[in-house]
């Protein structure tokens, strides 16, 4: 699967997808992420990108032009299917759902939006989806962005040792993940709970599933609703 992230800050994110398990990911050929620097298509010769909106307001937009102009040229250089998304808080919020379903793709092309967005005949004429990570603002697009990477590329085949690496995570089936624990047997007088050492994988398994309920329950509820809500569409269709 192909990454190309669209930013006027090109130099923060490659740091990120040149290191740990996307980095690695990248080096066996795995996955490709490519970073592109939206100033190098813009056709003023000051690589100006943005100007001050219409209507008034604090803050300046970034013009259609460089834009437009990057994401035709990236998208020319692709073959198979093409996803353009915007990273923006107007956007359907991200989750572990969405990734699982971008993952149909060839190419995803997220643009990184600054300042106070981008204009937005930007969005009518090149992008096909606007995805939000959360609902707070941030300085820019470069941050969602790379979780969407990071998200979306551990469920591709070869980038994990083993499907079972994420299929049993937390969120992967609507749920927690249970309380993990490794050595010592006992730290500070608090023990590994017995379940987990003596060796009946039926019990542990029984065990996992009961806690991974409960921790949702107490921790996330809304998970719980989320399910239940999901599940009676599904049975409306």
């Amino acid at each position: 699967m192909n990454f190309e992230v669209l930013t006027l800050f090109p130099d923060s994110l490659e740091p990120i997808f040149a290191s740990s398990i996307i980095g690695r990911a990248v080096s066996k050929g795995v996955i490709s992420v490519n970073c592109t620097d939206i100033r190098d298509y813009t056709k003023d010769k000051h690589r100006k990108v943005d100007d001050a909106p219409y209507g008034g307001g604090y803050g300046m937009v970034m013009m259609c032009q460089p834009v437009v102009d990057c994401i035709r040229a990236v998208k020319s250089k692709l073959n198979g299917s093409t996803r353009v998304i915007y990273m923006s808080p107007q956007g359907s919020l991200f989750n572990q759902k969405k990734a699982e379903e971008l993952t149909g793709y060839d190419n995803l092309i997220l643009l990184c939006g600054h300042y106070e967005g981008i204009d937005e005949r930007i969005i009518e004429l090149e992008v096909d989806e606007e995805l939000s990570v959360g609902n707070y603002v941030l300085t820019g697009g470069e941050l969602p962005a790379a979780i969407v990477v990071d998200c979306v590329s551990r469920l591709i085949d070869g980038v994990l040792p083993s499907s079972e690496c994420y299929s049993e995570e937390s969120l992967q089936n609507g749920l927690l993940e249970h309380a993990q624990y490794t050595r010592p047997r006992v730290f500070e007088g608090l023990s590994v709970p017995e379940v987990l050492i003596n060796g009946d994988h039926a019990k542990q398994k029984r065990w996992k599933e009961e806690q991974s309920r409960m921790r949702t329950e107490s921790k996330r509820p809304d998970l719980i609703v989320e399910n239940t809500n999901e599940q009676g569409e599904e049975k409306n269709v």
